[in-house]
């Protein structure tokens, strides 16, 4: 502890009395018959009071800071306000001896020589009472409930709130020894009120309320002239006739001197909740000092020393975050602890401590050997069997027993100094030195041994734990790492304020600076995390930092330079460094790169802590086989791909070691039988003929006639498979055959055309027909069965027969009386360009007029139109291009009418969640060019207002700064602005509740996504609902090459088993009863979801990998999941699977658009029709 003046100043006569207001921002002396408020920040002079007549002996202030009070030899009292304004005054019989207030009715107690007087605003009158004695003194206990008065005649009166005597207590000394101050300690944490009572027979007494005396009379040597407590009441001031004022601990331990005056100190009190303390003098000097109260402590690996309340030890373990407290009873000036012993330094003497046992977890001290000796010294070390003490240059090697064992001369101040281990008695020393160099010392041995010099001044070193390297602070704030042995700089870091190597790993050290923590393993970068103190020791995960005054242990996960080694493929470094700490999945990662870098040794430990018993029965048996001769590392990682699901890659590895009946039984055994012939290629036929017997094995065993017909049709026994196909009524599978076939093979397409019939699906025998080459029965069989969609695309075909069909189809149309169509029907038969031409100006006019939902209808229709078209192969791909773009503006236009009525009418229509999502669809697709009409400022703005009213604060933040850059209209600029401003006192991120999930990956995408709408991570684009325009939880997949449409549909129909209770009854009769029993059984079957599996993805750049399935995986789902989008041709159907099947979803059987159910249902009853292609409800035509 050691004092600062702040300020001094002097007074012309004494000073007796002082008070602090009680936010210690004022000052009030009592001088001479005077009072003099200071300014406490700086020692100003603020205003000298003038009210008594003769000289002011007291003051006190009330603890609300609303007025003060002063007592005089002119027998009065002055109440005064906080303003400096007096507003009371009354006198008593005599001089006042002290005043002071209540601390919570602020009543105030005024003393004089033979009487004392009680005084509350509520009163109009004084009531006092007589004393037998001069009153020196008084103090309010902190509940308020009882005065403490101190008498001359040396007895303490303790009086309730009335002025009746409770307790008297008379003291040995009597009339000799008279009591001339006493405070009440005003800690709350007490259990009893303690009364500090200091008397001019020289000593300092502790009394509990009951009177009864707390420990013994401590002796001063010096008369008492004023004591006060800290706010908290863990220390004492008190001075007098020394002239100067000493601080004691509460219990009345002398801890050191505050400040030296040159005349008696008639009173000193602390600034409220603070370390200040002010000195009033006999001379009228005052002055103002600053306690500053160092940290003395010491630490040894996890075991952590230091000082509390400055005369005990409290010994805290890092690890079990146990403590255990030394209660010293003297100041505590030097703390050293190294392994099982502790070291004290008291002012007179040095305590070694040493635990009772060898346990680790062990908290218990005893006393081991006491050196009763004065030592002055900057460090303190404690080793087995010694103590070194450091002063400036020299070093002092003392055995327990006090006796000077050895001693070591410097070249210059030491800075730094550690115990860094060794055999007891022959402990080494690491020493840093103001003129940079680097020593190690051994106890026993005369001779400093030099590790390095550097040209800076040392502030913190440390050894690594074998002792190969040191790393070193200097006064740069650089952080610097040598080799011992070679004195080489390995490297350097800057921002460092202390550095600790991990004692449990060679090359991983961290290092503490400008509010960061920094990890270093190897050569590798630094790793930060932040972190407020300094650095002071690094074991395994655990890093000990010290903040202020309290040391805590910090976990770190080791992922970071964990992941470094792996990427040099160091992997058993990296194995060292997870066993310091990760999480599992980095256990599982290190596993997989040890396992694929075929480091079993280590693969086999990281599968052991994550207990996956499968790949250590992978390692086993190729750690067998290689015991056994074999070294093809070729084919040990094929056998590792084929475990890890990579099929692809192990096959290509299997060729290539030249074993591919290796990667033929992989994808036969996994029912792979497509990418089994992919892998043959042109091969051998007989190894073709040999995977279809076992593929037509597999079928016939499982029962699946539909496998045995694709086999059939690969070894060309067309016939057996229509057969097969017909008789089970697959239609998909028989157009699939019928596609299949060439045209000259009339008999088998015959059989088809005969089935298709049969099973009333007279398109595909149109198609058959078509394929064999009967025009005319087509055409008859399309006007027939009112096929209009086919007899059309037939007409275009072959102009011949366009009479035959448009004819028929005008006078249907006009019997139905839909003339709209019917003339729609005729643009088809010809006259395509016209109609579009006057769409496309009618969708401009709407545009104009900002009619923009009639807009997004016409670009729908004028897709639709363009689609027709498009069935003309010389105009194939313009028309599908245009139908494309048109279909894009279609869904721009219809998501910015909700957009330009939100900002151009009073009132919206639209949920904040639409209007969020719209506006973030919205911005996402206007990668490019802005559509005519389409605001990119209307956008940003709804975007930013909806964000920030949704808790997307960093989105909206986003979009106000995008604001700024553009044009902004001046009904927007004030709004704009504020937003602008007010959302940054908002916090820097979105809500989790808004932000979108990708259904096929699970993947959380950001609001706002430089890719549009697709997923950040697999690249699937989103579906959006045309309402609400929410993600909708659809995954979009694809069929696996040879599998048509029709195909696709029969198989999704099929749909597998699924789980079925059956409930038997069973009667069972008996002589006397009959009894009915239910037995309940589960049909067992997989929960596993092939599609599922088929989510997953190996994402090797930017590139989108669709999700493609299999027939298997087509059987497997459920009609109710799966949505598709029944294009006309050209267009190939699109498919989609509900990954939420119990929330259902609608698509418009006429422009596809996908909606929730609900919402679909509401806007279908608002406008009896589609809001998106206004398809009318009533309308049952696709």
């Amino acid at each position: 502890m050691r004092a600062v003046l702040t300020w001094r100043d002097k007074a012309e006569q004494c000073i007796y009395d002082l008070a602090f207001k009680p936010d210690g921002t004022q000052l009030i002396l009592a001088a001479g018959n005077r009072l003099l408020v200071y300014d406490t920040s700086d020692g100003t002079l603020l205003q000298p009071l003038k009210g008594h007549k003769d000289t002011v002996y007291c003051v006190a202030y009330a603890k609300d800071g609303k007025r003060f009070a002063s007592g005089s030899a002119d027998k009065s009292v002055i109440i005064w306000t906080s303003k400096l304004e007096g507003i009371l005054k009354y006198t008593h019989n005599d001089s006042i001896q002290c005043v002071s207030y209540n601390p919570i009715t602020h009543q105030l107690a005024s003393c004089s020589s033979n009487d004392f007087g009680l005084w509350s605003p509520e009163q109009k009158s004084v009531s006092k009472n007589k004393s037998s004695s001069k009153i020196t003194c008084c103090s309010w206990t902190n509940d308020g409930q009882y005065l403490a008065l101190g008498m001359f005649n040396g007895i303490i009166s303790i009086r309730n709130k009335n002025g009746e005597e409770k307790v008297k207590i008379e003291r040995p000394g009597g009339s000799l020894s008279p009591i001339w101050s006493i405070c009440w300690n005003p800690s709350r944490e007490e259990h009893n009120d303690i009364l500090a009572v200091a008397d001019w027979g020289q000593k300092l007494s502790f009394y509990q309320l009951s009177g009864k005396q707390i420990g013994k009379d401590r002796s001063l040597n010096f008369d008492p002239c004023c004591i006060s407590y800290f706010t908290k009441g863990e220390y004492i001031l008190l001075g007098g006739s020394d002239k100067q004022v000493s601080l004691f601990t509460k219990d009345g331990v002398r801890l050191g001197t505050v400040g030296e005056q040159n005349s008696w100190v008639w009173t000193c009190k602390v600034k409220p909740d603070s370390n200040y303390v002010v000195v009033g003098c006999q001379d009228g000097t005052i002055s103002f000092y600053q306690l500053i109260f160092s940290t003395v402590h010491g630490l040894y690996k996890d075991r952590y020393a230091y000082r509390d309340s400055m005369t005990d030890v409290i010994v805290q373990h890092l690890i079990t975050e146990q403590k255990v407290r030394i209660k010293c009873k003297e100041l505590v000036k030097k703390i050293a602890i190294y392994k099982n012993r502790l070291a004290i330094q008291l002012p007179e003497k040095i305590l070694i401590y040493e635990l009772y046992s060898d346990d680790s977890s062990d908290m218990h001290y005893r006393v081991k050997e006491k050196i009763v000796k004065k030592f002055e010294c900057n460090l303190l070390v404690v080793c087995a069997d010694h103590i070194i003490l450091c002063q400036e240059k020299r070093l002092q090697c003392l055995s327990f027993r006090g006796v000077k064992e050895r001693e070591w001369q410097m070249e210059s101040l030491i800075r730094y100094i550690k115990v860094i281990g060794g055999p007891p008695g022959r402990e080494g020393l690491l020493v840093g030195l103001k003129n940079g160099q680097i020593l190690k010392i051994f106890v026993d041995n005369l001779f400093t041994i030099i590790l390095l010099k550097q040209a800076t001044a040392v502030r913190c070193l440390d050894m690594s734990a074998s002792r190969n390297k040191v790393a070193v602070v200097d006064e740069n704030d650089m952080c610097l790492v040598y080799d011992i042995h070679t004195k080489e700089l390995l490297f350097q870091e800057p921002n460092a304020n202390s550095v600790a190597w991990n004692t449990q790993c060679e090359d991983m050290l961290c290092f503490s600076g400008g509010g960061y923590l920094n990890i270093k393993a190897s050569t590798f970068p630094v790793h930060q995390q932040k972190l407020q103190g300094f650095v002071v020791g690094y074991n395994g995960s655990k890093i000990f930092c010290l903040h202020v005054f309290s040391m805590s242990s910090v976990e770190v996960p080791q992922s970071a330079p964990m992941y470094q080694y792996l990427d040099r493929k160091m992997f058993k470094e990296a194995y060292q460094i997870a066993c310091l700490g990760v999480t599992d999945t980095d256990w599982r990662e290190l596993a997989m790169e040890a396992l694929e870098g075929l480091e079993f040794e280590t693969a086999k430990k990281a599968f052991t802590r994550v207990q996956d018993l499968r790949y250590l029965e992978l390692i086993n048996s190729i750690e067998e086989r290689k015991k056994r001769g074999e070294t093809n590392n070729e084919l040990f990682l094929a056998d590792v791909f084929s475990y890890q699901g990579k099929f692809h890659e192990a096959a290509k590895l299997y060729k290539r070691s030249g074993h591919e009946n290796l990667a033929l039984d992989m994808y036969t055994d996994l029912r792979m039988f497509e990418y089994a012939k992919d892998f043959l290629g042109s091969g051998d036929p007989k190894e073709t003929k040999m995977l279809i017997t076992k593929q037509a094995d597999w079928a016939r065993n499982i029962n699946e006639p539909k496998a045995a017909v694709e086999m059939y049709m690969s070894a060309g026994e067309h016939v057996k498979a229509i057969e097969i196909s017909g008789s089970h009524g697959w239609v998909d599978t028989l157009i699939d055959i019928a596609r299949k076939l060439d045209k000259a093979k009339r008999e088998p397409l015959l059989m088809c055309a005969q089935y298709f019939k049969k099973l009333d699906n007279p398109g595909y025998a149109a198609e058959t027909y078509l394929k064999i080459g009967d025009l005319k029965s087509l055409v008859q069989l399309h006007v027939e069965t009112q096929h209009w969609d086919e007899a059309f695309a037939l007409g275009e075909k072959h102009p011949e027969f366009k009479d035959d069909i448009y004819v028929p189809y005008a006078q249907w149309l006009a019997e139905k009386d839909r003339f709209e169509e019917a003339q729609k029907a005729f643009h088809k038969a010809g006259r395509q360009g016209e109609a579009v031409r006057v769409l496309e100006q009618l969708t401009h006019n709407a545009v104009v007029e900002s009619r923009f939902n009639d807009a997004a209808y016409y670009y729908w229709m004028l897709s639709m139109q363009c689609l027709d078209i498009a069935q003309d192969p010389a105009q194939k791909d313009a028309m599908l291009s245009k139908f494309h773009h048109f279909q894009h503006m279609a869904e721009l236009y219809h998501g910015y009418h909700a957009i330009q009525r939100y900002t151009e009418e009073p009132f919206s229509f639209h949920l904040p969640e639409t209007l969020f999502n719209i506006s973030r669809f919205l911005l996402h697709s206007l990668t490019k060019n802005t559509p005519l009409g389409i605001s990119k400022v209307n956008t940003l703005f709804t975007l930013a207002k909806q964000s920030k009213a949704l808790g997307a604060y960093k989105l909206a933040r986003h979009a106000y700064d995008k604001l700024q850059g553009l044009q902004i209209p001046a009904k927007f600029q004030k709004s704009i602005e504020l937003g602008s401003l007010t959302i940054r006192s908002k916090p820097f991120h979105d809500s989790e509740e808004l932000v979108p999930l990708c259904y096929r990956c699970s993947t959380n995408n950001p609001l706002l996504n430089n890719l549009g709408n697709v997923c950040i991570n697999c690249r699937q684009p989103f579906v959006f609902s045309a309402s609400s325009y929410e993600v909708l939880h659809l995954v979009e997949f694809y069929l696996e090459e040879g599998i048509t449409d029709e195909e696709a549909v029969s198989l999704i129909d099929l749909e597998a088993p699924r789980h079925k209770r059956e409930n038997k009854w069973q009667e069972i009769t008996s002589n006397s009863s009959q009894t009915l029993r239910l037995d309940e059984a589960m049909d067992s079957m997989g929960d596993d979801d092939p599609f599922t599996a088929k989510l997953s993805f190996e994402q090797g750049g930017s590139e989108f990998v669709p999700v493609v399935v299999s027939r298997s995986v087509l059987r497997s789902m459920s009609r109710r999941d799966v949505l598709i989008k029944r294009w006309p041709p050209p267009l190939q159907w699109q498919y989609f699977r509900s990954l939420l099947p119990d929330a259902s979803i609608t698509t418009c059987p006429s422009c596809f658009q996908m909606f929730h159910s609900e919402d679909y249902e509401l806007l279908v009853l608002q406008h009896t029709c589609c809001p998106y292609c206004r398809r009318r409800i009533d309308d049952t035509s696709p």
